[in-house]
């Protein structure tokens, strides 16, 4: 526990030095987001029954954000390590798979949070209302950054430059991200789109912790659940027993 303590105190300080540029930045970003739909859409009418557009963005922009810094962080870590050789220092000492593995995804999902805080901080006089479940909100913030986060070190792993990894980050995270309901109900899309936003799961994490808001989603927040968990798992044993196995790690 002292060895995953002290990753963990690392990689939370590493995030935690350059915070203008991990957290206040997409914190920002977030914000001009909501600023620039808020009026586009103005005085269009409500989404979800009782929810005004803007209102309906902000969890989903909320979540949008944690996802993308819960895996930037864990992925931009342990390729930074790799490249510079520093990663030998980590190695090194007696540390257990699951003490490395916890040390990593723990730091993902604290840094995923603290932007997700932020954001709904920033953009809760647009209109959020008192969440309805908080439950519901702390689960789906919870599992998505440890996803995203758990993705985050399968990416630093496979990938072997920076480059590699902006490509897991540009064609795979910000699409799956973008196009999972964060600015729409996928009940406006054509069926067929409908349909295909159903086999994406970030869909389910943004839908689950928007229910968690409005007591309204666009699916089950049981069914969110079961996805989103059954996905977690998967992700969770498969990235272990690529650390177990050292794979590229000590390459």
């Amino acid at each position: 526990m002292t060895g995953c303590y002290t990753l963990l105190k690392k990689e939370v300080l590493r995030f935690w030095k350059v915070g203008f540029q991990t957290l206040s930045a997409p914190i920002l970003t977030a914000l001009l987001y909501q600023l620039i739909f808020a009026q586009v859409m103005k005085g269009r009418p409500d989404i979800l029954p009782g929810v005004s557009y803007t209102a309906f963005l902000i969890p989903g922009l909320a979540m949008m954000s944690m996802l993308q810094n819960a895996f930037a962080n864990s992925s931009s870590s342990l390729i930074q390590s790799r490249i510079t050789g520093n990663l030998i220092f980590i190695l090194l000492p007696p540390l257990g798979t699951a003490a490395f593995f916890c040390a990593y995804v723990g730091a993902s999902i604290l840094r995923g949070l603290m932007v997700g805080i932020g954001v709904i901080a920033v953009t809760a006089f647009f209109g959020l209302p008192i969440p309805h479940h908080l439950g519901w909100i702390i689960i789906f913030a919870l599992l998505g950054c440890a996803i995203m986060g758990m993705f985050g070190l399968l990416a630093g792993i496979v990938a072997e430059k920076f480059d590699q990894l902006a490509a897991f980050q540009n064609f795979l995270i910000m699409p799956l991200t973008f196009l999972s309901g964060v600015f729409y109900s996928i009940n406006s899309l054509p069926s067929f789109w409908r349909t295909l936003s159903h086999f994406n799961p970030v869909f389910y994490m943004i839908d689950g912790f928007r229910y968690g808001f409005f007591g309204q989603s666009d699916s089950s927040p049981w069914l969110a659940l079961t996805v989103v968990s059954s996905f977690a798992i998967i992700l969770c044993i498969l990235v272990c027993a690529i650390l177990k196995s050292g794979w590229k790690l000590r390459n």
